[in-house]
């Protein structure tokens, strides 16, 4: 039987368009609902990611790079005919006027690894 883990896929590396980091770091991480950082389960699932993906060595690592992290709120949906996630307002339209199709509550987190 497979191993499981709750919130395993809960948060994706960031390679969508219209978000700009406060940190100026490329590591960042998304999921598609507004996430407290005061939820164990969410954090647990960051900080595993990040170990998963070689990030942190250890799941104590994760855990310590997710308290470091930058947590921001905010809206995203997918343009027309677009794979690429992006970023918009709660209203749906991006920096350049488009309108997405859906609008995701989104938070994303940026991640500074030492």
């Amino acid at each position: 039987m497979k191993d499981v883990r709750l919130g395993e896929s809960l948060w994706v590396q960031w390679d969508g368009e219209g978000y700009f980091s406060e940190l100026n770091t490329d590591l960042i991480f998304y999921t598609t609902e507004h996430v407290e950082s005061s939820n164990d389960l969410v954090v647990r699932a960051l900080a595993s990611t990040l170990q998963r993906e070689g990030i942190a060595d250890s799941l104590a690592d994760g855990f310590r790079l997710v308290e470091h992290g930058c947590w921001e709120f905010g809206y995203a949906g997918h343009l027309d005919g677009e794979s690429q996630i992006t970023v918009c307002d709660e209203d749906g339209e991006t920096e350049y006027g488009d309108i997405v199709e859906e609008v995701i509550h989104t938070t994303w987190v940026e991640i500074i690894k030492n």
